[in-house]
């Protein structure tokens, strides 16, 4: 599966970014390709590209704030969660997200 995803806190700083490790380890272990923008208190980062999200099977929105851009995900399925669940339980959020779009692994 081809993940794409927006880990943002609000305090843009902490949270973002190990919102972000843990997800792009979680999917990987799981064996899926991944890649994850942050917009944090130095902007954004890693911005996601028009070819990567159109080659996305789902977007997951790892944040605590309104974040910019979401409209680039029209169309796609998205999943929303909180950093901290990322943080706390990474595999088990990408086994629960494989579940919901019913994909085996």
């Amino acid at each position: 599966m081809r993940i794409v995803g927006i880990a943002a806190c609000t305090a843009g700083i902490a949270h973002t970014y190990i919102a972000k490790e843990k997800l792009i380890k979680g999917a990987k272990a799981r064996g899926h390709e991944v890649k994850v923008e942050t917009q944090g208190t130095i902007g954004t980062e890693d911005e996601l590209t028009s070819e990567e999200i159109a080659a996305a099977d789902v977007v997951i929105l790892a944040t605590d704030i309104k974040i910019g851009g979401e409209d680039r995900f029209k169309g796609k399925r998205i999943i929303r969660v909180k950093t901290e669940i990322v943080i706390k339980s990474p595999i088990k959020f990408i086994e629960k997200v494989e579940q919901s779009l019913n994909v085996a692994n």
